[in-house]
């Protein structure tokens, strides 16, 4: 039998939430993970500058944490902090200006968006909704999955799977199961980033194998229950919203004493990430933003993780 329902968080102005109620008895001691959820180029950048600030602070989570799962934007932070990049070129990567980079401003069908979203705001997203939106997805029109491939594999400086336990997760477009990816799984780490990152309607579904796939976020956001089992969880959630997002409709003023600490955008931070999270130009903002709630959530991580 694990805890109870007992919950612990810090204020959500500060943007953490702690959960003890999905903490396991048998949670082996001292392993560590870091989950890394969805939100856009916005979340990317966001999520670098927490990670990079607090390793200047003395705490790196990356570094530490015994699995990374990656969802979405996610995929793409855990193949870059799980890997041998250093924070300074990654922090220098997210401030270079659009126009000097392969990302680029998606266009989309309003009303797609409309019916894709309508159905991941459904309050349990299942196997039938996730086919649909795998349907609307394979129709849409989009770029090609080449030039989308060579932006994803833009981002990455290493193409290779790192040595560091990391797990990539996305959604098979036809069957709407999740499926996950890590290095003896098969795929390049390139095309297992690009199917998580694969948000459907705007981008076009990866081709791997026979399979086509799309974002692991129609799952859910964090993919939380992949590293169910570890003693200190860190979760990293640009955006509180949809399927698997933590749960910050009750805050209270109190150090975590156990279970995942989740990190999710403050108001400042949603602030900078703009209108549009899938736009190049919000990185900018959003790292420095990611880099100022490093600072404020710094004791609440340190107390947490060491």
């Amino acid at each position: 039998m694990g805890l109870g329902p007992v919950t612990v968080r810090p204020t959500v102005a500060q943007g953490v939430v702690c959960d003890t109620a999905n903490v396991r008895d048998e949670a082996e001691p001292n392993t560590r993970a870091l989950v890394l959820g969805g939100g856009g180029v916005a979340g990317i950048a966001w999520e670098i500058g927490l990670l990079a600030r607090l390793a200047t602070l003395g705490i790196d989570v990356a570094a530490d944490a015994d699995l990374v799962v990656g969802t979405s934007a996610g995929a793409c932070v855990g193949a870059l902090v799980a890997g041998e990049s250093g924070y300074e070129a990654l922090v220098a990567a997210q401030r270079i200006p659009p126009d000097q980079s392969k990302e680029r401003l998606p266009e989309f069908d309003l009303n797609l968006m409309v019916e894709i979203f309508g159905l991941m705001a459904t309050v349990q997203v299942g196997p039938a909704a996730r086919r649909r939106i795998g349907e609307l997805a394979l129709g849409a029109v989009t770029v090609s999955e080449s030039e989308r491939r060579g932006i994803i594999a833009s981002r990455l400086p290493n193409k290779e799977w790192p040595a560091k336990p990391l797990v990539i997760t996305a959604v098979d477009a036809g069957t709407g199961d999740r499926i996950t990816f890590d290095r003896s799984s098969g795929p390049t780490l390139v095309d297992a980033v690009a199917a998580s990152c694969a948000v459907p309607g705007i981008w076009p579904p990866v081709t791997i194998g026979v399979r086509r796939y799309i974002d692991g976020g129609i799952y859910s956001v964090t993919n939380i229950d992949l590293v169910e089992g570890h003693h200190r969880t860190v979760v990293l959630c640009p955006v509180a919203l949809g399927p698997g997002a933590p749960d910050t409709a009750q805050a209270e003023n109190s150090a975590p004493g156990g279970g995942p600490l989740s990190i999710v955008a403050d108001a400042g931070s949603l602030e900078a990430f703009g209108p549009n999270l899938l736009d190049p130009a919000s990185r900018g903002p959003a790292l420095e933003a990611g880099m100022r709630q490093a600072d404020e959530v710094e004791t609440v991580v340190r107390n947490y993780w060491t």
